[in-house]
């Protein structure tokens, strides 16, 4: 067997592939030969079946089956071996002379290849970071979500933003007397200011002890069936026959009282003694919201470096070709049109990748293992604390990430996050970057549209 390849352009190879019968027709006669062993014939036992027979009766069907298979083999080993870098699928080039009953068979093969790129990071490449300043509006917001976290819920006397209302809940008739064999919820527990009707909320406005408050349960939650019959103590099946009126006479109230400044506030924050008066104190507010501001910061980046690359590799072609044959392949009820449409929609992205692994391959960019485990573990924490769970323990951390690399999408996900994260690290320490400290609302207005958007 003879395989040649020729480069015909940028985007563009050749792979030619000459089989002859030598390399194919021991491989035939043994797939013969095991079919005589399994499948019987008139007048034959298996195995004693003569190849006469069986070459008459299977080896057409037989040598298209191996040739096709020693051609892909010899097709793909060749790009492996010898580290061909390609783009989409080989393209199968017509051969109208091709003759099953011939002996020697040439197979010719387009292949796309990955662009060469002109592209370079290093000092002459001006990238900018945009730092946010952090304001004394966001240290005050910080500091009292921090109260309002390590606060504490007391018994109130009216009830004001954020409180528990507690009390009688009693269905009422069309007359507003309580309705026979209506609903009676003894000890209901209603929370005004997650209601999604501000009318229903302001029923509720500075009430007191022992008050009797009119509303609609429905109302308040837009007849969601199951906080509904979580207020009512009833199965969801059984909420739309209670969207009217009820009465909640209060029993009691709760109220949320913001933590006060004291050491044990400052431990509670941030730890034993690493806090230790109101300077160190808002310090660490700082220390905080800077942390979080930074990947706002570092996404901003990616944003601006992806340009800022784009734009120095310029314009270059992709093996169109064969990237619609990769697309055809995948999706067989599709046509030449609809092919045309979606690869359309795929360039800008396919172009980045290029780009992307070009400079990857220049500054040793490579995910390992260890990446892929640690982007994990960063997701999991964050999923973790949406549910206010802040110290894991190791092993329940190892375990959560085991489990969700064992799904295939999760773990592509992960490993093209954890890319993306090394990659754009790297850049950042090879370009020149610009540092700018901006305010918020100067960071917001860098996703603003651009004028020439708004045109189109």
């Amino acid at each position: 067997m003879n395989v040649q390849f020729d480069k015909l352009d940028n985007v563009y190879g050749m792979l030619t592939i000459k089989l002859e019968e030598t390399d194919y027709q021991d491989k035939v006669k043994k797939q013969l030969r095991e079919i005589g062993m399994k499948r019987p014939e008139p007048g034959f036992r298996p195995g004693h079946v003569p190849a006469g027979l069986l070459q008459k009766k299977y080896g057409t069907a037989v040598k298209y089956d191996v040739v096709n298979r020693e051609v892909s083999d010899a097709l793909f080993n060749y790009i492996k071996d010898n580290n061909v870098r390609t783009m989409g699928d080989p393209v199968p080039q017509k051969n109208d002379s091709f003759n099953i009953e011939d002996k020697d068979f040439e197979f010719k093969f387009k292949v796309g290849l990955f662009p060469e790129v002109n592209v370079k990071v290093d000092k002459n490449l001006t990238i900018p970071y945009y730092k946010i300043e952090v304001s004394d509006d966001m240290v005050k917001r910080q500091d009292e979500m921090l109260c309002k976290r390590f606060g504490s819920q007391v018994p109130g006397e009216a009830v004001e933003p954020e409180a528990l209302v507690k009390g009688e809940i009693v269905e009422l008739d069309e007359n507003g007397q309580p309705k026979a064999e209506g609903i009676v919820v003894e000890n209901g527990i209603v929370s005004p200011d997650y209601f999604k009707s501000e009318d229903q909320k302001k029923l509720f406005e500075g009430k007191k002890l022992g008050d009797v408050v009119r509303f609609n349960p429905a109302a308040t939650c837009d007849g969601n069936e199951t906080e509904l019959s979580s207020m009512l103590n009833i199965d969801k099946a059984e909420t739309a026959n209670h969207h009217g009126d009820f009465n909640l006479t209060i029993k009691e109230i709760i109220v949320l009282r913001p933590a006060e400044h004291n050491q044990e506030f400052y431990d509670k924050a941030f730890g034993k003694d690493n806090v230790k008066s109101e300077e160190e104190y808002t310090a660490k507010l700082k220390e905080m919201i800077a942390a979080q501001l930074t990947n706002d910061s570092n996404y901003r980046f990616s944003i601006d470096a992806k340009d800022a690359l784009m734009k120095e590799a310029g314009e270059f072609y992709l093996p169109d070709e064969a990237l619609k044959e990769a697309i055809r392949i995948n999706n067989e009820n599709l046509s030449a049109e609809d092919i045309d449409k979606r690869y359309e929609s795929y360039i800008p992205e396919l172009k980045w990748l290029v780009v992307r692994d070009t400079v990857a391959e220049q500054l040793g960019v490579k995910v390992e293992e260890a990446d892929i485990r640690n982007v994990a573990a960063m997701f999991a924490r964050q999923q973790f604390a949406q549910y206010g769970l802040a110290n894991v323990p190791d092993d329940a951390l190892t375990h959560y990430v085991d489990q969700m690399l064992k799904d295939k999408k999760t773990r592509e996900q992960i490993i093209n996050d954890a890319m993306e994260m090394k990659f754009f690290g790297k850049v950042k320490e090879t370009a020149n970057v610009e540092e700018k400290t901006v305010t918020v609302e100067e960071f917001n207005a860098l996703f603003a549209p651009k004028a020439e958007e708004k045109a189109e």
